[in-house]
Formats: C-alpha cells, sequence, structure tokens
C-alpha cells in the first residue's frame, strides 16, 4: 500500500508520516526542499524522537521515499498511484500545490476508478472546501464530476505540537524530528468515500466540526495566549509561560470559556472538555520540547483573522451565550504583538484599526469593547496580576448584573 504525504516538514514527518507508517503502508514524501528529498532517498528511512520531561524513544519510521514539488509530473504520478494521501504544507501554500494534485487526478481518473481520500492536516475551518475550490480550478467540468465521486477530502485535527527543530534536536541525523508523546489524529468520518482506511491512532469522528473548533478554539487558542501573554513579560519559552501563575491561570479560565461554548453548542458532556484542558495545560509544560513562544505566537495577523483562534473562539463564545472575558485578555496580548512586529507607535487609534482591518470587526462590535480596555492597561504597563483582576472584576460585574 502506497500513501502520498505532500509537505515533508515537522507535522509531515513528524506526526502523518509515522501514522502512515504504522498503518502498513510505505510513505512518498513530497517537498521542494532538495536536501530533504534527497537525504529521503538515499536513508530510506528516518527517526522521530518523542520526548519528554522524563527523557526520550527514538522510532524508526519506513520505508519511505521522496519526490521533489517542483518536478509536477512526477508528483502527478505518485498522486495517480496512491492509496491515501495527506497534506501539511500550510495554509498559504494549499493553493500552490493544487495544480500537481489535480494533474494527479487528471491521470489516475484515466488508470483507475478506485476513491482517493485526501487527510488535509491544516490549520483551517473548511480546509475540505477550500482546498476543493483550488483543486478544480485545474479540472475540467467531465474531471471535476469524477472528482465529486471519487475523492474524498477528509479534514483532520492535528493535535500533537512539534517545535522547530534545532540542531541540537537533529542530533547527527537532518531528519530526525523531535514531537511530543501525543499522537492521536481526529479525522472528518462523513468526508470518506469508499471503505475507511484501519490506521492506528486515526480517529473517525462525527459530527468533526466539534473537533475542529475543540482543537481551534480551546487548544489553539490556549497555545496562542500563553505565548502573547509570555511576550508580554519576557519569557522564551511555553514552559515557562504557563508555569507563571497568572498566565497559567488566564489560559486556563479562556480554555473554560470555549469549553463551555462548545458544550452549548453540541450539546456536549462538560467533563471531558475540562479533561483535555488539564491534558492540554500539562503537554504544554514539556520542557523537552524547547518549544518557544515565538514559534506559537508567529503570524499574529493570522491568528487574529475573524474565523481564527481568538477573535473565531470569542465569536463562539458570545454565539454560545458566554462571556470571552479571558479570551479577550489573549486577544488584546495579540493585538500588542501585531502593532510591535509591524513597528506601530502602541496606541488607539493603531489598535482600533487591527481589530476593524484584521480583525474585520464592526466599530461597534462587543469584541472591540472587550478588548481595546485590556489593550490600554497592556500598554500602560500593567502587570499580569492587574490584567487578571481587571477581567475577575468586570465578569464578577456581568454576572451580579445577570443574577
Amino acid at each position: 500500500m502506497q500513501a502520498v504525504m505532500y509537505g515533508a516538514g515537522n507535522i509531515g514527518r513528524g506526526f502523518i508520516g509515522p501514522l502512515f507508517a504504522n498503518g502498513g503502508y510505505s510513505v512518498t514524501f513530497v517537498d521542494v526542499a532538495p536536501d530533504v528529498v534527497l537525504q529521503l532517498n538515499e536513508q530510506k528511512n528516518y527517526p522521530v524522537r518523542i520526548i519528554k520531561n522524563d527523557g526520550y524513544e527514538d522510532r524508526d519510521v519506513g520505508p519511505v521515499c521522496a519526490v521533489d514539488g517542483n518536478d509536477g509530473e512526477a508528483v502527478a504520478r505518485a498522486v495517480a498511484t496512491a492509496d491515501i494521501m495527506a497534506t501539511a504544507v500550510g495554509v498559504r501554500i494549499l493553493g500552490l500545490i493544487a495544480k500537481n494534485i489535480a494533474s494527479g487526478l487528471s491521470l489516475r481518473f484515466q488508470k483507475t476508478n478506485k476513491p482517493l481520500n485526501i487527510i488535509i492536516c491544516e490549520n483551517l475551518l473548511n480546509a475540505d472546501k477550500v482546498l476543493e475550490c483550488y483543486i478544480k480550478q485545474h479540472l475540467t467540468p467531465a474531471e471535476q464530476a469524477l472528482f465529486d465521486k471519487r475523492v474524498g477530502l477528509v479534514e483532520a485535527s492535528i493535535g500533537r505540537m512539534v517545535p522547530v527543530q534545532t540542531r541540537e534536536m537533529q542530533h547527527g541525523n537532518p531528519l530526525r524530528v523531535c514531537v511530543e508523546e501525543y499522537g492521536f489524529l481526529p479525522v472528518d468520518k462523513a468526508a470518506f468515500k469508499g471503505d475507511i482506511p484501519s490506521i492506528p491512532d486515526m480517529i473517525p469522528c462525527s459530527p468533526f466540526s466539534y473537533y475542529l473548533k475543540r482543537k481551534l478554539f480551546m487548544h489553539n487558542m490556549g497555545h496562542a495566549t500563553c505565548a502573547y501573554l509570555g511576550m508580554l513579560i519576557d519569557k522564551t519559552y511555553i514552559y515557562e509561560a504557563v508555569d507563571h501563575e497568572d498566565i497559567h491561570y488566564i489560559v486556563l479560565q479562556a480554555m473554560l470559556e470555549n469549553a463551555m461554548a462548545l458544550s452549548n453548542e453540541y450539546d456536549a458532556p462538560f467533563q471531558p472538555l475540562y479533561e483535555h484542558i488539564l491534558s492540554l495545560l500539562y503537554r504544554f509544560t514539556n520542557q523537552a520540547l524547547l518549544d518557544t513562544c515565538a514559534r506559537v505566537g508567529a503570524d499574529p495577523a493570522r491568528k487574529l483573522g475573524p474565523q481564527d483562534r481568538l477573535v473565531g473562539a470569542a465569536l463562539n463564545c458570545l454565539q454560545q451565550g458566554v462571556s470571552p472575558a479571558f479570551t479577550y485578555l489573549g486577544t488584546a496580548a495579540a493585538l500588542r504583538q501585531y502593532i510591535a512586529e509591524n513597528e506601530k507607535p502602541q496606541n488607539e487609534q493603531q489598535a482600533l484599526q487591527v481589530l476593524l482591518n484584521v480583525c474585520e470587526l464592526p466599530i461597534d462590535h462587543e469584541i472591540i469593547r472587550g478588548v481595546m480596555p485590556l489593550y490600554d492597561l497592556m500598554r500602560q504597563s500593567s502587570t499580569l496580576a492587574g490584567l487578571r483582576g481587571f477581567v475577575e472584576t468586570a465578569r464578577a460585574a456581568t454576572l451580579g448584573d445577570v443574577i
């Protein structure tokens, strides 16, 4: 059995490649990094290092090979003969790989009527619809009809944390990827075409939107909040940030807000969501990962988007009747970081422009009213304890009004 993994980066090599290999597949990676392609073809396997605070374990992944992503014909041949496929290239690259995938599907449609399921491992809501649109631009109307019948675009929830790989982590092998132990992959059960393959640790779920929102609005939101608050007090690593009493409390409360929203939206039991929060907070403390606040907080413009982990989470809370008071605090910290990275003055006018133009909020929106006072306190160098106290006082006043 043959799997194609489009993207041989941290998630491709560190998570999905091993998942396919454990399921009995030979894995063909597609990547544009010539050194990675060459080394995968020469070594035919590579190590993944599971790192914990009390040590590590190396696991070999193979057999593997690789195709240069710039060689459209070679990529097409790999896609045409694949039994399963996945992408892990980053949201902004999806459109760039669509032509190669479409070429492979065109060739495949000529040779076989077997379905192909493509697992989309990107942090993006409605990633299936986005990728479908990109691919169909390169297909004829007849091929588009076959696409609808034979190609499953399967969204996935990527929960494994993989830090930036340092030379020390590579430990003499540039193909080595260091990852945390957590390795479950929830996927959209309803999106598969044909039989769902039995792959260890791949968990078909329904309704999948629940798991996507749990990942984006709890895991990603909490991780980002931890990172931006860590940056606020000059912490380098996530484990250092979450170890700070006030940051730990703020992240916990923000996660609880979004857990309540998800519980309300899907009529889901709260206890498993709470247990998931505790698991996440524990995983954030993994010192051996050396995961940095800078990595987790990178690209604040995307993370402040209207459907992403901060504003999207706050909107979901409001829609479900939950006050996102602590989620606002993470949003304010991201707002401050965005302005700093763009070398703009930290003032109300700049902050408002970001909330209007990047977050795409109307000027009278409740989120703006919640975030701006917190941003002002940060601009005035308020302590984390002061920010936490401000939010708790405001939330208590709101609860008093309700009671």
